[in-house]
């Protein structure tokens, strides 16, 4: 009886338990868990996504996977979980970032898009017919009030971050930036403590091959990608200060 009546309040996002959960957000969640682990810093110049990069087949093409991605200007993002969730949207991201510099002439402030990502799953944890998105989504950014850092979750709620870390390996990083951040920092170094985070848990190599990091600081106020290579140099001077072990 007992089976029965978990499995029924397990059938719908509508449908509360007796103890005031909603199962399906609850497996929302669990897919987050799942995913590739990814990471963001927010220090007194910079904000940094820093996001594991696996390649899941030897024919895939390991160039076409893509895991952080400007949003504005201003802005870049990245998630954890069901890789077409976080597609659908971060291409709603976009669009409203659009939407807002047309309507209003200015860059759409971090915290204001974080929220609309978040009105979205929102709705789609109190219809029927409809699943919740399994994917947390990290945004990084530089407005009128400085860098910026905010996490959304499946079930709709955001909120703003100095470090946070999403995915499979978001409680090692968790552990290893609590030691060692700090929000005193310049770019470079904002850089490089992100790297030193996320290669703590990638242990294939190249390091540069797994992974990628994007910044946007308050001097250029623009999101940019690194490449391989420019990776690469920021972990050699890792290695060199002995932060890095290959």
């Amino acid at each position: 009886m007992g089976l029965s009546m978990a499995a029924a309040y397990d059938r719908g996002i509508t449908i509360f338990s007796p103890d005031g959960r909603i199962y399906q957000v609850e497996y929302a969640f669990e897919a987050v868990r799942r995913g590739w682990t990814t990471l963001g810093i927010k220090t007194k110049t910079t904000a940094v996504i820093a996001a594991e990069k696996r390649k899941i087949s030897n024919l895939q093409d390991e160039k076409s996977i893509q895991k952080i991605f400007k949003i504005d200007e201003h802005i870049g993002a990245s998630y954890a979980g069901m890789a077409g969730d976080g597609r659908i949207l971060l291409d709603y991201a976009v669009q409203r970032a659009l939407i807002h510099k047309f309507y209003y002439d200015e860059p759409i402030p971090v915290e204001y898009l974080a929220k609309l990502v978040c009105d979205v799953k929102q709705l789609y944890t109190q219809h029927a017919g409809v699943r919740p998105f399994g994917v947390s989504i990290i945004f990084a950014g530089v407005d009128d009030k400085g860098p910026q850092l905010y996490m959304t979750e499946p079930s709709g709620r955001y909120a703003g971050y100095y470090a946070t870390a999403i995915g499979e390996k978001s409680n090692n990083v968790l552990e290893f930036l609590e030691k060692t951040y700090k929000y005193d920092l310049e770019v470079e170094d904002s850089i490089k403590l992100a790297i030193e985070a996320i290669a703590s848990i990638i242990e294939n190599k190249p390091l540069e091959n797994y992974m990628e990091v994007g910044y946007v600081d308050i001097y250029t106020g623009r999101f940019r990608i690194l490449s391989p290579d420019e990776i690469k140099t920021y972990i050699d001077k890792l290695v060199s200060e002995g932060r890095i072990k290959l």
